[in-house]
């Protein structure tokens, strides 16, 4: 019996204890992004002191991401997944005991958002790195379109509507004990992952010319070494390079407008209030699971380094529209096109890190492409409001809008991306053996 091509990772017994750990991780952390705002609200905490919680989680993100990627490369993947499943859960328990007891102050709250940060910042590297390790090759595009259809509806809109409700109908600290029973939950799960078959540091493939082994190498690098390797891999291949130039541009100039102007655009030329934002989001969210399984559930395309930028670069142009966008219904198809373009070229760029990258250097290189984001992304929302103060919106939108299509096409002239991916044929050789594999 074949199953779907969406379904294919299911069959391999790794992967499926991987995916329900990492679901109900996810739900968790969902959950967490409601219970701790209204946990410092209970204790007292205005809007700076949220805001000190929230950036707290992201200092540890961003400053350790770097260092998580490293560590994906010289360590065994599955002893990181499981350890940081731990630190969470040891971290969550706490924070939900002094609750519970009364004890619960701010600065545990800010202490316990900073190492979840940390622990995600070790996590992505080391699962990104250990999927080609426990999956075919033509199956990594179904695992991806998975994670991306997952994540929407259980971090974006599940976890939190059901801290919500444990929120209103008991309180806070009941809701971050529900967290710390999610992450408990992901700890057992992971537990059961296969440990002679994953234990050893990198994929068991071998390194570059001139390179030691995947287990030898980590032992001889220093952690500067390891980083300047993966850079120096970094801007000497062209493709990655200007994909990840291409981040940077559309990360600075979007996720601002996005997350700090929209709410405005709502309620001044929409005449809309709080719910209206977050139904606008819930669409784009809905976007972006939906456009993840339909990619799932496909093979790679040939022309994947195309189809990858002409989807994030055209998903880009109904923003520009959106200062100008009087109807509810027009903007909300606009988000759902940028949701869903986005996934169609995130579900890919993953698959191609884990398919063209070598795999002594797939963590680093993973880690590299989370620090665009996560470092710019501050930058772009502390930026947006001041722009507004100059700008019209919609000019802010028209701009934001018109210049990520414009830089995807020099991206792609630029990387030769075209030449290089009828150079570098994916995903076509290896559809046969998993057909077989996965039919009767």
């Amino acid at each position: 019996m074949s199953l779907p091509r969406a379904l294919r990772p299911f069959a391999h017994r790794e992967y499926r204890v991987l995916i329900s750990a990492l679901a109900v991780s996810i739900f968790g952390s969902g959950m967490w992004a409601v219970a701790m705002v209204y946990q410092v609200i209970h204790l007292g905490g205005g809007p700076l002191e949220l805001s000190l919680v929230a950036a707290a989680g992201s200092v540890g993100l961003v400053a350790f991401v770097l260092a998580g990627g490293i560590a994906a490369d010289r360590f065994p993947q599955r002893l990181l997944i499981i350890g940081v499943e731990g630190a969470n859960l040891g971290v969550i328990a706490s924070i939900s005991g002094l609750a519970l007891t009364g004890w619960l102050q701010l600065w545990h709250v800010a202490a316990g958002a900073f190492v979840l940060g940390v622990g995600a910042a070790f996590f992505y590297p080391a699962y990104s790195a250990i999927l080609p390790r426990i999956l075919p090759p033509g199956d990594l595009l179904a695992a991806n379109g998975m994670e991306g259809t997952m994540r929407p509806m259980l971090q974006q809109a599940a976890g939190p509507a059901a801290a919500g409700i444990i929120v209103a109908a008991l309180s806070p600290s009941h809701a971050v004990t529900g967290v710390a029973a999610c992450h408990l939950l992901a700890f057992v799960i992971l537990n059961f992952l296969g440990q002679h078959a994953l234990d050893a540091p990198g994929n068991g493939e071998e390194a570059a010319p001139g390179q030691a082994a995947a287990g030898e190498e980590p032992g001889r690098a220093s952690f500067f070494r390891d980083l300047r390797e993966g850079i120096s891999y970094t801007l000497q291949t062209p493709w990655l390079l200007w994909t990840l130039l291409w981040a940077c541009i559309s990360v600075l100039f979007l996720i601002g407008p996005i997350e700090v102007l929209l709410p405005f655009v709502v309620r001044d030329q929409l005449h809309g209030d709080s719910r209206m934002f977050g139904f606008l989001l819930a669409v784009m969210g809905l976007g972006s699971a939906l456009a993840s399984l339909i990619t799932a559930s496909f093979r790679l395309p040939r022309r994947y380094l195309t189809v990858m930028m002409v989807s994030w670069g055209t998903g880009t142009l109904p923003l520009a529209a959106v200062g100008m966008i009087d109807s509810f219904w027009l903007l909300a198809s606009a988000v759902f096109i940028f949701g869903a373009t986005g996934s169609v070229g995130m579900v890919i760029w993953g698959t191609l890190l884990q398919r063209r990258v070598p795999a002594y250097l797939l963590g680093r290189v993973s880690s590299l492409d989370f620090f665009v984001s996560l470092a710019l992304m501050p930058v772009s929302m502390a930026l947006a409001g001041p722009a507004a103060e100059v700008f019209p919106i919609w000019a802010i939108f028209l701009f934001a809008g018109g210049v990520c299509p414009v830089m995807a096409v020099v991206a792609m002239l630029a990387a030769k991306m075209p030449t290089d991916e009828i150079a570098h044929p994916l995903d076509r050789r290896h559809d046969f053996s998993v057909d077989a594999e996965v039919s009767n």
